[in-house]
């Protein structure tokens, strides 16, 4: 998980620091102090893997030595106490490879520091921790003088300022997510946690009650120090800002008690003093909303902020509720159904009436269903149904894998909902009142992040389709959204599972679907697919040693183990290596560098991957198995069927993809699972876990952790569904009487709360800076008039009439094209008459080629010579065709190749210039005798292709 660190500090004489010294260190290099006459040599020093002096203008090329650079600071500095330099660290995300990582900082320190006239020494860290995990980082000593080049001259006063060092903070957050974002990495980070000077505002060791066991856990009286300051600092920090605390509690959860708000104080803050005066302070906030009492009686709390997310997401729900844009004709439903049902999908009443739901004018569609019920497929009669009346359809969902589930099981075009909110924040790619858009695994999305997409395709006349099941895993950030906007607006549910071969295993599935856990173990039970060992590593070998009896009973078949935590899937993936080691089916171990550290890697191993690499293809979650691997390369295959290699130490978020978290399996099928039930487990968990079978599903646990299976069915059956601040109606008057004491009541947030207007993009921070809008790009406007004309011929082969609105699509996606890359339409079409094989690619999403395509179209239009390159070298192949053909007698193949050469001989006539460039080069086209007659003809003559052969004279 990419976490945020930004701090700032002055290296000076005072503390008896060195610049020398210091830019020693943190290079890793060996510099000779000329003040101390001594060298600094820290060359032993690992985990430096980038390593730069950056200059601004005007400042004098020496400077790029490092030892020139800091001995001249050392020298323009006298005094005893000097301050030498400025120290910047930060983290950089650990999801990003390392040469991504490099150049993310390195545009950082450039915008930020370079460009303000300071000379940068940069230092990029990638280091392992005790748990195997990078901990990659920077480090840049920064000049405090201005310089010329006449060298360093007076102090900058202003680049100490405060203002200065928070616009950096929020600026790297900014630019951090931003990166992220451009490299489909479904990870952000968030400055405003961070106290001013790069203090964290995470949960810390218990300070106060808990300092007399602070020796217990190995921390020394400095340290305890150390703690009591962060905390005595954050508790400053809330006391000026106390959102900064409602923040961070409405962070995962919507709601929250006063004891959690208590307990989130006593964190952040030091002693009984300051922590009485930050809760007064956060309680008297007018940001503090109060709600009332929930079923357990406990007083619950949310911020406004959090209110006026819901409420605008309340409102752009409902303008999407209210439009009637989006018709699609029966006719086209009907087609897509009969098209489906002659490939072998036959949709049933429950799956026809939500595609009738989902195709209506309504600008907001809403789909339920239990898991294995077929939501893909049916999306994928909807998406015909769609572009056959002229829409865009277009795919989102949270995850990268869950993206390319929904892609493969409906032929959507879909991204995470990162990368979308990073286009439409840089002006690119919004929607249009002709888009719908499709929002599969609805309700892992959090209520920030569903208000921005709606907000955005309520205001553009957008059609959005929610999709998804709300007892599944439940949002990581805070809300329930989808489950509210259901219940608001209705839908249409699809409870009919198809996924499981059994009756009763679908039975069992729909009972976990609805929270009756007990009668789904016990069913499980009485097929023996429930096992209790007497330890849960009894409970590991026994799922490790069934996989390993099915994998050899039927190795055609799919299979995956899955567990809670990661800890757990880090040792079953080990056992599971074991058999196969002691099997002898895996190859020679290779140790590969990954980003938790070495591990063992052979041929035959399935493996998994953790990161989006578009340049790869692959999302993280997609597995595969081991073909190949050295310490530099691996080759898999994929269980798509697709091959890649790739560089060992360039993508480096790989793992062992025998057993995975149950998170990664949301979306995923497989014949077989087996199960870990551990204590950090709850209903939604359980639901997913056991419903991604097509076949059996086994549940294994140790009797060291449930004693009995009553106590593995309360594990199991636990609701931890989130809640809304809508989900609180009218507060009792004893609730009322306890909010007015603040000066809040429930009629406030219904009356009296304005909502303020704000940028639907408030709160998805990408730029400090205001940015221009992009030129549109190539590849999206290539992708969608590759799928507008792959539709139009669908149509055509069907002998479907073009609709209305299909020809607009068409002629709008042409023009757009062509508006981008002038005759780029033409040329592809050309391209596509060739190899049809190219526009089903390119409709699919891979664009890889049109960009070469275009640029080759492009040169030959604009260069003659190539032009005539090209004809030679074309002219010259056909030429041996036909010679070859006619020795061998293999006439059949003769009209063909005429007819190409045909083709080549009259392009000359209209093209002069070519022609009079190829005219000195008639030897390379085999033509010896002297000629008066243009060039096309004598070609036509010359090689007997005229009368009766497809050339007149």
């Amino acid at each position: 998980m990419a976490i945020y660190h930004f701090s700032a500090k002055v290296i000076s004489r005072s503390t008896g620091a060195s610049a020398l010294a210091s830019a020693a260190y943190r290079s890793a290099s060996r510099l000779h102090d000329q003040r101390l006459d001594r060298h600094h040599d820290f060359t032993n020093k690992a985990g430096v893997i980038h390593s730069e002096v950056m200059l601004p203008e005007n400042a004098p090329e020496p400077l790029r030595d490092r030892e020139v650079l800091w001995n001249s600071v050392e020298a323009a500095e006298v005094r005893k106490d000097a301050q030498l330099a400025r120290e910047v660290e930060f983290a950089l995300p650990r999801e990003l490879e390392q040469a991504d990582a490099i150049t993310v900082a390195r545009d950082f320190v450039a915008r930020e520091f370079v460009d303000r006239g300071m000379c940068a020494d940069l230092n990029v860290h990638w280091d392992i921790g005790a748990d195997g995990m990078a901990k990659p980082h920077a480090h840049v000593m920064l000049t405090m003088r201005e310089v010329d080049a006449d060298g360093f001259g007076a102090k900058v006063r202003d680049w100490n300022s405060t203002r200065l060092l928070e616009h950096w903070r929020e600026a790297w957050a900014q630019h951090v997510n931003r990166a992220l974002a451009e490299r489909d990495i479904d990870v952000t980070v968030d400055h405003r946690s961070l106290e001013a000077q790069g203090i964290d505002l995470e949960p810390q060791n218990k300070i106060g009650p808990a300092a007399s066991r602070m020796a217990d856990v190995g921390l020394t009286g400095e340290r305890l120090d150390e703690h009591r300051a962060i905390a005595r600092a954050n508790g400053e920090r809330i006391l000026a800002s106390p959102e900064v605390a409602l923040d961070a509690l409405t962070h995962q959860q919507s709601t929250f008690t006063r004891r959690e708000l208590a307990m989130f104080v006593h964190r952040h803050s030091d002693g009984k003093d300051q922590f009485d005066h930050v809760l007064a302070t956060v309680e008297a906030s007018p940001e503090l909303i109060a709600l009332g009492k929930d079923g357990r009686e406990q007083e619950r709390f949310t911020s406004r902020a959090m209110l006026q997310t819901e409420q605008r997401l309340e409102q752009a729900t409902e303008r999407l509720h209210e439009q009637q844009k989006h018709n699609v004709r029966d006719l086209f439903r009907d087609h897509a159904v009969a098209r489906a049902a002659r490939h072998g999908l036959v949709l049933s009443s429950e799956q026809r009436a939500a595609l009738d739901h989902a195709t209506e004018p309504k600008g907001l569609g809403i789909i339920v269903g239990y898991a294995g019920t077929g939501k893909s497929a049916l999306l994928g009669v909807a998406r015909e149904a769609w572009e056959d009346a002229g829409y865009r359809v277009r795919g989102l969902a949270l995850s990268g894998i869950a993206a390319e589930n929904l892609e493969s099981g409906s032929r959507i075009a879909s991204r995470t909902i990162a990368a979308q909110e990073h286009s439409w924040a840089n002006g690119a790619d919004r929607l249009t009142p002709r888009d719908v858009l499709v929002i599969d695994e609805a309700g892992m999305i959090g209520t920030r992040q569903m208000e921005r997409v709606m907000s955005h395709a309520s205001e553009v006349g957008a059609k959005v389709v929610l999709v998804g099941d709300p007892e599944q895993l439940q949002a990581i950030e805070a809300g329930a959204a989808f489950r509210s906007i259901h219940e608001h607006h209705g839908g249409v549910e699809v409870t009919e599972i198809r996924r499981q071969h059994d009756a009763w295993q679908r039975d069992a599935v729909r009972q976990l679907a609805t929270g009756r856990t007990a009668e789904a173990v016990h069913a499980l039970r009485e097929h023996d697919r429930v096992h209790a060992l007497p330890t849960e590593a009894d409970a590991k070998k026994q799922l490790v040693d069934r996989w390993d009896k099915d994998r050899k009973a039927q190795p055609q078949k799919s299979r995956l183990i899955l567990a809670h935590t990661r800890a757990d899937v880090a040792s079953l993936n080990t056992l599971a290596r074991q058999r196969l080691r002691l099997g002898k089916q895996l190859g020679d171990d290779v140790r590969v560098e990954t980003t938790k550290g070495p591990k063992p890697f052979a041929r035959g191993d399935r493996v998994m991957f953790l990161r989006n690499e578009k340049s790869l293809g692959v999302k993280n979650g997609s597995l595969g198995r081991v073909e190949n691997v050295t310490q530099a390369r691996m080759a898999v295959m994929l269980d798509d069927g697709r091959s890649l290699q790739f560089d060992t130490k360039l993508y480096t978020d790989i793992d062992h993809g025998y057993a995975a978290t149950i998170h990664k399996a949301q979306g995923v099928t497989v014949d077989r699972t087996y199960v870990l039930a551990t204590q950090g487990m709850d209903r939604h968990g359980a639901y997913v876990a056991l419903s991604r079978h097509r076949e059996r599903a086994d549940l294994y646990y140790g009797k060291e952790t449930f004693k009995n299976e009553p106590q593995l069915i309360r594990t199991l059956g636990r609701d931890r569904g989130k809640d809304m601040v809508g989900d609180y109606g009218p507060v009792a008057d004893k609730a009322e009487a306890f909010a007015m004491r603040r000066g809040i009541t429930l009629r406030e947030r219904a009356k009296e709360i304005a909502i303020k207007v704000r940028d639907m993009f408030e709160g998805l921070q990408l730029k400090s800076t205001p940015i221009q809008t992009p030129k549109p790009q190539l590849e999206p406007a290539v992708e969608q008039y590759a799928r507008t004309v792959h539709k139009v011929r669908e149509m055509g082969l069907a002998r479907v009439p073009m609709s209305e609105p299909l020809r607009v699509l068409h002629a709008r996606d042409e023009a757009a094209l062509d508006a981008i890359r002038p005759g780029a339409a033409r040329d592809l079409r050309n391209a596509w008459r060739a190899d049809l094989k190219l526009l089903d690619t390119m409709a699919r999403g891979d664009v890889r080629q049109a960009r070469a395509l275009l640029d080759e179209a492009a040169r030959v239009r604009s260069d003659p010579a190539y032009r005539a390159d090209r004809f030679v070298a074309e002219w010259t192949r056909l030429r041996k065709q036909q010679e070859h053909a006619r020795f061998w007698g293999e006439e059949h193949k003769l009209p063909k190749i005429n007819a190409g050469m045909v083709g080549l001989a009259k392009s000359l006539e209209r093209d002069a210039q070519m022609e009079s460039l190829l005219r000195p080069r008639a030897r390379e086209l085999g033509l010896f005798l002297p000629f008066e007659r243009e060039l096309s003809r004598e070609l036509s003559h010359w090689f007997g292709l005229e009368r009766g052969r497809g050339l007149e004279r």
